[in-house]
């Protein structure tokens, strides 16, 4: 292998490479051309890759990241299971989407291919998408109530479903005779299969035109080169400890709080990710196994440590997972975990980003790499019934992928970014639901004072309402999280994105009357929902109930009181901030749609006075950013905030905020509270923390001594024992 490196000339290489992502591109195209699911044709909640013989990933697509990390752990289960029996062969496809054997949840199917090359086996195809109906409880496979996995759904575990090319149909009418959408499943496995024999006939004439073995060096390279890469990413950032901590409210069965925690260690040219002190895993379907766990955790890491590396496996060893057996993200059998995608795993997304945020924050070379929590919730709505012509229905939106985008350092979030884990995000048109299905939309919209208020601003999020309409009725299902916990948490002093919202009002009237009636969430809310809370499950609709839902917005990042007044003028101006949050969260006073300059900058100085508990602050702020500066914590004001090594929050001032001081769309489960902890010399906010009632705050940072951070040190003894404790 060594000497055929060596003979491989750059331009070969180039070509080859590019050609590998054109042939993961190709099989997306073939998915979604043959596909007639609006899940794949309209949100692209699937993903494609080309993998080695081990697993290992070689190419990804830019859809939901999710799909391939754990495509990886498909492959790796099928080899370790089925290579001596029913043997792995030329020709044959497999089928899983059993979470213990490396699926995320059981909707999502992935079908995986062998690719040989003159009688070898040189590499795997993968194509997996998320499948409206996998039979089990209830419709879409979202087993609320659920308290051991064989409720949920239907479980393959790598069945051999193509045989030496040839579709196996014993293994295909079983699986048909399992969901309620056969018609709808059945297409979408078939364009998963076609887009495998594309990718393998690709790969084997690329093989064919440049040898077998030059292509499989290549493939290799490409592997060692990111890890490579990423271990010099790693190694110019500074040495130290980062922690993040989310949670999540109600298991299917009753509202009890949970939290997932990480510690990021990073040392040298190495990171480790520990999920210790992650809640146990819970009697209801909210938890994850390993796989989604390292799906999501990969989603997390590859924007902000990797963003201009080739994203494959290489890239993953540089990272140690460390995760104790029985937790919330690494459940084990027979654990449910139908919802685990949007729950537990959507958390641990959350909590690496939240980390490795601060992680590269203290590093110029890369700290606009980190940013806020894009929108830290998922809510399910999923429709079913008879369609305008009475025949079976059934559908799960996605528009609540429109979340707010979470804020970067030098930059606002998106409004309406679509989720952290889909680079390519989409979202499906009104009229293409409207034609899809026996539904109409009354609004679909920005929601104003959503996004986390910030020096950068979080992106605004969004809300809809529906009415069934050319039907006397549907079965709706609604399910997620982050209705009572703002999961959108903010960076260095940003607040949290809004919550998500669910809202239902019974009895509206007519269709003609009920279009008449609200045309965004304000006016929906006025007229006098009933709020649902975040798992209100299955409720049938007439076609006088409205139903809709909000999404989070993004967390804004640092303190929002540093906000240039002219930008929120111009926030104010688009509709994205109201005046009252203008001045409330922001400190600007905006009169005639103009800043008013001097009220401006005594409503600022008044804030910064109540935060210092009625003191005026000793020092005039800096742009409220900590810094390390010959081995301290330090404000941008200059007031020192304790040894790089220790909690900085010791220095800070700190104390309970109540929740409708964020404004009217933030709420907090009955476990939590919300803190503050701002610079005692100038009162600039430097963390906004969502905690748990009578836990102690986290401690978010620590880092090796140095100025500006210095890099490629391993931990002190000191700091070793504290991440144990």
């Amino acid at each position: 292998m060594a000497a055929a490196e060596r003979s491989i000339d750059p331009i070969t290489f180039e070509v080859v490479r590019n050609k590998l992502q054109a042939i993961t591109e190709e099989q997306a195209i073939t998915l979604k051309s043959v596909s007639g699911s609006p899940v794949v044709t309209e949100a692209t909640d699937f993903n494609n890759g080309l993998y080695l013989a081990d697993g290992s990933i070689v190419t990804m697509g830019p859809q939901v990241l999710f799909h391939t990390g754990t495509m990886s752990s498909v492959i790796r289960s099928i080899n370790a299971n089925f290579a001596e029996n029913p043997g792995i062969r030329e020709g044959d496809m497999f089928i899983l989407n059993d979470p213990y054997r490396g699926a995320i949840h059981q909707p999502d199917v992935s079908i995986v291919a062998p690719v040989f090359h003159e009688g070898r086996h040189v590499a795997w195809a993968g194509s997996c998408a998320h499948q409206l109906d996998v039979g089990g409880m209830s419709f879409g496979s979202w087993a609320i109530g659920a308290t051991e996995i064989q409720q949920e759904a239907m479980l393959l575990p790598g069945i051999r479903i193509v045989e030496g090319g040839v579709l196996r149909q014993d293994l295909w009418q079983m699986i048909m005779g399992m969901t309620r959408l056969p018609h709808m499943l059945g297409l979408d496995l078939k364009a998963m299969i076609a887009a495998n024999n594309v990718a393998a006939r690709r790969l084997v004439e690329l093989m064919g035109r440049y040898g077998g073995e030059t292509v499989e060096t290549i493939m290799r390279e490409e592997i060692a080169s990111s890890e490579r890469q990423m271990r010099q990413v790693l190694a110019a950032l500074p040495d130290g400890v980062f922690r993040a901590r989310d949670y999540i409210e109600h298991d299917g069965h009753q509202n009890a709080l949970y939290q997932v925690c990480v510690t990021a260690t990073k040392t040298g040219d190495r990171l480790t990710l520990d999920m210790t002190g992650t809640s146990p895993q819970a009697p209801g379907f909210i938890n994850c196994t390993a796989s989604g766990m390292r799906g999501a955790a990969m989603s997390g890491l590859l924007p902000i440590l990797a963003p201009r590396i080739r994203w494959n496996e290489g890239i993953l060893h540089a990272v140690d997972f460390v995760a104790p057996e029985g937790i919330l993200c690494n459940a084990t059998w027979p654990a449910p975990i139908s919802s685990g995608t949007i729950s537990t795993a959507w958390i641990v997304q959350n909590v690496v980003v939240a980390a490795l945020s601060r992680l590269v924050a203290f590093s110029p070379d890369n700290r606009n790499e980190g940013q806020a929590v894009t929108k830290g919730h998922m809510m399910v709505m999923t429709l079913a019934g008879k369609d305008r012509e009475g025949a079976p229905f059934g559908t799960f939106l996605l528009d609540s992928t429109a979340g707010g985008g979470g804020a970067f350092p030098d930059h606002d979030g998106l409004d309406g970014s679509g989720d952290y884990c889909v680079p390519r995000p989409a979202i499906a048109n009104v009229e293409a639901n409207e034609a899809n299905g026996p539904f109409l939309y009354l609004f679909r919209s920005f929601v104003r004072d959503t996004g986390g208020p910030g020096r950068q601003r979080g992106g605004a999020g969004t809300a809809l309402a529906i009415v069934p309409y050319g039907t006397p009725g549907l079965q709706a299902m609604m399910l997620g999280h982050g209705v009572e916990v703002p999961n959108a948490t903010g960076q260095f002093g940003g607040l949290p994105g809004a919550c998500g919202r669910n809202f239902r009002l019974s009895g509206a009237g007519s269709v003609e009357r009920i279009v008449g009636l609200a045309g965004n969430l304000e006016e929906m809310l006025a007229a006098g929902v009933e709020e649902l809370g975040p798992k209100p499950g299955r409720m049938p609709l007439t076609s006088h109930d409205i139903l809709g839902y909000a999404f989070q917005g993004g967390g804004g990042y640092g303190d929002p009181l540093k906000r240039l007044p002219a930008a929120v003028r111009t926030d104010v101006l688009n509709g994205h901030v109201s005046l009252e949050a203008a001045r409330a969260q922001f400190g600007v006073a905006i009169r005639d749609g103009e800043v008013d300059i001097a009220a401006t900058e005594r409503a600022r100085d008044a804030m910064r006075i109540r935060r210092l508990g009625g003191r005026a602050p000793a020092r005039r702020p800096g742009d409220g950013e900590m810094r390390l500066r010959r081995g301290r914590f330090a404000c941008s004001c200059g007031c020192d905030l304790g040894a790089a090594g220790e909690n900085w929050k010791d220095q800070a001032r700190s104390y309970r905020v109540e929740p409708d001081a964020y404004g009217p769309h933030i709420r907090t489960h009955a476990e939590l509270e919300l803190r503050e902890h701002v610079c005692p010399d100038c009162g600039s906010l430097l963390e906004a923390e969502v905690v748990r009632k009578g836990d102690p705050s986290l401690v978010t940072v620590l880092l090796e001594a140095g100025d500006g951070g210095e890099a490629g040190k391993a931990p002190s003894r000191r700091e070793t024992a504290t991440v144990a404790a």
